[in-house]
């Protein structure tokens, strides 16, 4: 990138002592090269924006591979159940809901527990910069169900759930058709329950659905006993996100070669990104694990204007400054090497005309009201972070300052009875790393002219732009 120049123009005075950093004027990043040519794998077939039925869902990609069956080239060693867990080891894929935790591993655990067990598709995005699971559950929903079909016998589960919002009216009933098809056809030995949520943000935690399918409220618990500890109904319970059990299910068909014939040695195999913010065509596209932030940007249309910063991983993720995030891989190491976060698959293309503070201060609100309202943190912290905050975007800083900011992320992170108050801490701290001269600025010398923008970062309730699917 080039050198940064300062912003010219009248200023307001500035206290005496006081340090302002100039704001660096964005310039567009420089062209990707092309991506590479073996893709797509989970969004094989999509088109026509229909949903694949099973008959056209099995035309494609096959019967459904119970264990038992050879897996085309896998290396799998044992003969039962049991096969499945050793090629998802073997393949190295980890969940794509957020945490990257190793599939298999957490497969192996449930399955090494006492008794029955029971398995979640974590179907409900309560991140609102995602759209990926509610894309693969309307087009693709013979995918995912194949791969909790295949988990639950690999487990051995007797219960096993589809959970989305409840308030998605239309999904739950596409999702009630589908598994209608498939009970037509004598497919899933352990019936799918698809099951309405409530639509808060800490409702798709897994220990909020756990609870929440117990009978109590949709929250998250205090940690000991985890879900693959005991879960639904005191089972071992298996918790895996929609998109981490639609790469199960074509590992159990194509073998843990063909997964690693994408994507790095390390991070193995593809995922899906959602793309938003100031590019050309936001959506979902399918990338090989390890292409870097800037080509992900490319492959939605490039900028449609200059940019200053990507949000990574979304409103758990981390601000990033254009310049450091172009060349980074999107993997989870990659990215929490450049003070990033993978999360879900989020990229969001923050403008040079928008304000990351106004930005910020919008989604640290709303995520304060989403708490699960049970803990000080997120009582009484997320509130006081929230206000201060908007008094910094909006009215320049006046009660509390960026100093009194970044006082409070410490006495709010880790200190939670679930990690949401440490999500929206290191979403902060990475505004006040990424955006040092934006945030003295508002401070000294009150609101920017980003603030009057339209809003960019997606907020449920808001009116959505086109999105596209690739």
């Amino acid at each position: 990138m080039t050198a940064t120049q300062p912003v010219t123009g009248l200023r307001p005075a500035v206290p005496a002592g006081a340090v302002i950093a100039t704001r660096p004027r964005p310039v567009p990043p420089p062209a990707a090269r092309a991506p590479r040519a073996r893709l797509p794998r989970l969004l094989a077939g999509l088109g026509g924006g229909r949903t694949a039925g099973l008959g056209e869902h099995e035309r494609r990609h096959g019967p459904l591979p119970l264990p038992g069956r050879p897996p085309g080239r896998g290396r799998g060693r044992s003969r039962g159940p049991e096969r499945l867990i050793d090629l998802v080891e073997a393949a190295g894929l980890t969940g794509r809901g957020g945490a990257g935790f190793p599939a298999g591993r957490k497969m192996r655990s449930v399955a090494a527990g006492p008794g029955r067990k029971a398995v979640i598709a974590n179907g409900a995005e309560g991140e609102p910069a995602s759209r990926k699971d509610r894309l693969l559950l309307t087009r693709l929903p013979h995918l995912v169900l194949d791969g909790i079909t295949l988990a639950a016998r690999a487990v051995g589960a007797d219960e096993a759930y589809l959970c989305v919002h409840r308030s998605d009216g239309a999904l739950l009933d596409l999702l009630d058709h589908a598994v209608g098809e498939r009970r037509a056809a004598g497919l899933d030995p352990v019936p799918i329950r698809v099951t309405g949520i409530p639509g808060r943000y800490v409702s798709s935690e897994q220990s909020s659905i756990v609870q929440y399918l117990n009978g109590g409220p949709g929250k998250p618990t205090f940690a000991p006993p985890r879900p693959h500890e005991r879960g639904v109904s005191g089972k071992p319970t298996l918790v895996h996100n929609a998109e981490t059990l639609a790469h199960l299910a074509l590992i159990a068909r194509h073998g843990d070669r063909w997964f690693r014939g994408a994507g790095l040695p390390s991070a193995p195999g593809t995922m899906l990104v959602t793309v938003g913010g100031a590019v050309a065509r936001p959506g979902v596209y399918e990338i090989e694990m390890g292409t870097p932030a800037g080509q992900v940007i490319m492959l939605a249309g490039g900028p449609a204007e200059p940019l200053q910063a990507l949000l990574a991983g979304g409103y758990f993720g981390a601000w990033l400054p254009v310049e450091a995030a172009w060349t980074t891989p999107m993997t989870h190491a990659g990215l929490k090497a450049a003070g990033g976060a993978l999360g879900a698959g989020i990229l969001i293309a923050l403008p040079a005309a928008s304000c990351p503070i106004a930005e910020t201060a919008r989604v640290v609100r709303y995520l304060a009201e989403e708490s699960a309202g049970q803990c000080g943190p997120c009582v009484s912290g997320l509130p006081a972070l929230a206000g201060a905050l908007a008094g910094l975007a909006f009215s320049g800083g006046r009660d509390r300052g960026v100093d009194d900011i970044a006082a409070l992320v410490p006495l709010i992170e880790r200190r939670g009875a679930c990690r949401h108050p440490d999500g929206v801490a290191q979403l902060v701290r990475s505004l006040l790393t990424a955006f040092p001269a934006d945030a003295h600025w508002h401070q000294w010398q009150g609101t920017c002219g980003g603030v009057r923008r339209a809003p960019l970062l997606p907020l449920p309730g808001e009116e959505e732009r086109d999105w596209e699917w690739g």
